[in-house]
């Protein structure tokens, strides 16, 4: 690419050092929220929302817990003058939400924005003009006295408008494409508009620095934030606010830093849905937070909830690694992610305390996720550890180790075969097909035992439609078994890796058993469930003599 050369950064430091956001390693409490889901989300869409999904869309906003909606630009359209009428007519607003609508500092916008939210009780009214180098030179042809003249005309007219009305409304002032104005400059502007409206404390105004277009790295943002924060006048009678953009992929590390630099409060959007690449993310920022102890003071436990309205309100897609709500964020395919988990999970169930699972940065059930669907996927790439995980979460068989390992292969190949991913259901079809069901060289239909000189056994072996009774001896009931099925096919192993557990519990709960035996260098598996232990071991010993004979040709 060779046409670098037009470009050049666009953006401006402050005139003194301000760092002192370096120093701090993490938002500590979470900020004011506001969405704006319904106005800059809104607007970015190719089909805007109707009245009726905008009225369904604040409904979620106010269930998820935000405080602050900024619902529209009354003044754009008649649907956005509309809803806002719609929301205070019909009482939609909770006492404890405050709207938010938007006006350009024109007098007849102004005008207009006050006509729609007449009869509101807590309300936000948000003024902006740009003051940008490129803007003030290309769009609007004015020098700095005149932009700053537009800032303060724009906010006496709010402050008038305000008092005629007999209200307590608040006031927001933005000044548009702050991250390409020379932040003395924007100082000066803020500074002038909160001349005209005096905040107090109980009273505050807001203060917006909106990165309307991204165009520098997260740091020049902070030092940007923090010159601001240590500036501006009547500051503890101001709320510092973010409106973060997304063009260079950073909204939500400038939003951090941001916060870190002295910001009170954050504009943004469900999954980062806004012009151009988007709004910072407040569910990515919310999640980050709570991820080290924070509370984001949003309920975002029902993820999958949440996603799907949002993309039937927007038809916007959510990504599959859309951080903590994609469908694929807290899957594993590798198997050694999964068997790192699977021990992790292990490691949690017996000693408790914070969460440290590797791979897993939140547990995802606190987002409505659930482990056996949502975080060890099997495919070609999986290991035995995230197969054995499967097994012993969705199926309760927990398989020895070497077992384990077997089934992995197995899974594996049928994975790689039919080029898919495999759910629980069919990775359990392999476990019964492999060791549970697997009986094509005989089966034993009958099995006495005695105590004569240690344990005789009596094993009727079906084969070929016929059955063959054979009395052996061993130190113990499968010992015996097993030198039966020797006897029978002129077979020599070693009984190895014998295991039994209980399949759920209580007293009807039926054993599981799993038999190894070693032939050569080889271990074939089986296993055997019945509601009789003894039975259950057989039907294991049974199911890895026929994998044996498979192997040698004799079936």
């Amino acid at each position: 690419m060779q046409n670098h050369v037009k470009y050049k950064k666009q953006f401006f430091l402050p005139p003194e050092k301000c760092m002192d956001w370096a120093a701090k390693d993490m938002v500590e409490r979470a900020p004011v929220w506001c969405s704006v889901d319904l106005r800059d989300g809104n607007q970015s869409l190719v089909e805007p929302m109707s009245l009726n999904t905008k009225i369904e869309f604040f409904r979620l906003l106010v269930e998820i817990g935000f405080k602050e909606i900024e619902v529209g630009f009354p003044a754009a359209s008649e649907t956005e003058y509309e809803f806002m009428r719609r929301l205070i007519e019909v009482g939609l607003i909770p006492d404890d939400v405050t709207v938010q609508v938007l006006t350009q500092a024109r007098e007849h916008i102004i005008k207009k924005t006050f006509e729609a939210v007449k009869g509101a009780r807590n309300v936000v009214v948000h003024v902006y003009n740009s003051t940008s180098v490129a803007q003030r030179e290309q769009v609007f042809k004015k020098d700095r006295e005149e932009i700053k003249r537009i800032a303060v005309d724009g906010a006496r007219l709010l402050k008038q408008l305000t008092e005629q009305a007999g209200e307590n409304y608040r006031f927001e002032y933005s000044p548009e494409s702050f991250t390409g104005t020379e932040p003395e400059y924007a100082l000066e502007v803020c500074n002038a508009v909160l001349d005209v409206w005096q905040p107090t404390a109980d009273r505050k105004a807001i203060i917006n620095l909106p990165a309307t277009v991204e165009n520098a790295m997260p740091h020049v943002y902070a030092q940007q934030i923090e010159y601001m924060h240590k500036h501006l006048n009547y500051r503890d009678c101001v709320v510092l606010s973010l409106h973060p953009h997304n063009d260079r992929g950073c909204g939500v590390a400038a939003a951090e830093t941001g916060l870190l630099a002295g910001a009170d409060r954050i504009e943004g959007t469900l999954f980062g849905n806004g012009e151009r690449t988007g709004n910072v993310d407040i569910i990515t920022l919310a999640m980050n937070m709570y991820s080290q102890g924070v509370d984001p003071c949003l309920d975002l436990s029902n993820m999958p909830y949440i996603t799907a309205l949002y993309k039937s309100y927007t038809g916007m897609p959510v990504s599959p690694r859309q951080p903590y709500a994609g469908e694929l964020v807290f899957a594993a395919f590798s198997g050694s992610h999964q068997d790192a988990i699977a021990k992790g999970m292990a490691w949690r169930a017996q000693k408790g305390g914070v969460w440290e699972v590797p791979y897993l940065p939140i547990d995802p059930k606190d987002v409505g996720r659930e482990y056996e669907s949502d975080v060890i996927r099997i495919n070609s790439q999986s290991g035995k550890g995230g197969v054995g995980y499967v097994m012993q979460t969705a199926f309760g068989i927990n398989m020895p180790r070497a077992m384990k390992e077997d089934m992995g292969y197995r899974v594996k190949h049928l994975s790689d075969v039919t080029h898919s991913e495999l759910k629980p259901e069919a990775i359990y079809n392999v476990f019964k097909e492999s060791y549970l069901e697997n009986r094509p060289a005989f089966d034993i239909s009958e099995c006495h035992f005695r105590q004569v000189d240690g344990i005789e056994a009596s094993v009727t072996i079906l084969k070929g439609g016929r059955e063959t009774t054979i009395i052996s001896k061993g130190n113990g009931r499968l010992d015996a078994v097993s030198n039966a099925l020797k006897a029978c096919f002129g077979v020599t192993y070693t009984l190895t890796g014998y295991e039994q557990h209980a399949l759920g519990e209580g007293s009807r709960s039926k054993a599981i058993s799993y038999v190894g035996v070693e032939s050569g260098d080889k271990v074939y598996f089986g296993a055997g469930v019945d509601d009789d232990i003894i039975k259950s071991s057989y039907k294991a010993l049974t199911s890895a003599v026929n994998n044996l004979l498979a192997a040698c040709g004799d079936v």
